[in-house]
């Protein structure tokens, strides 16, 4: 199994802020180190977890100390009324037919 670094953030969004949040999140360029990333609404839009994927803690822990990530989520407070997040490592299952 190949291993990989997985940032997971949830959050739950302030009702009708879902857009406002959406321009505050995206990061204003691409993190170093980061290999994919995805996102994931709840059908309110009162919930958003990112999915982002690292080539190792290091490169995960850098961009979270970094300022442009610093400014991303003092951009994102306004709209944010909760929020949990972890760092897990870990790899893609192999589904076999039965």
């Amino acid at each position: 199994m190949d291993e990989h670094f997985v940032w997971v953030t949830t959050r739950r969004i302030k009702p009708g802020a879902l857009e406002d949040f959406e321009r505050a999140w995206r990061p204003s360029s691409h993190p170093h180190g980061m290999l994919r990333a995805f996102a994931y609404w709840s059908e309110d839009g009162q919930e958003v977890t990112g999915v982002s994927f690292w080539d190792s803690r290091q490169a995960c822990d850098s961009w979270r100390a970094s300022d442009a990530e610093k400014q991303r989520r003092v951009a994102m407070a306004p709209y944010v009324v909760e929020e949990r997040e972890g760092f897990y490592r870990g790899g893609e299952l192999s589904l076999s037919s039965v």
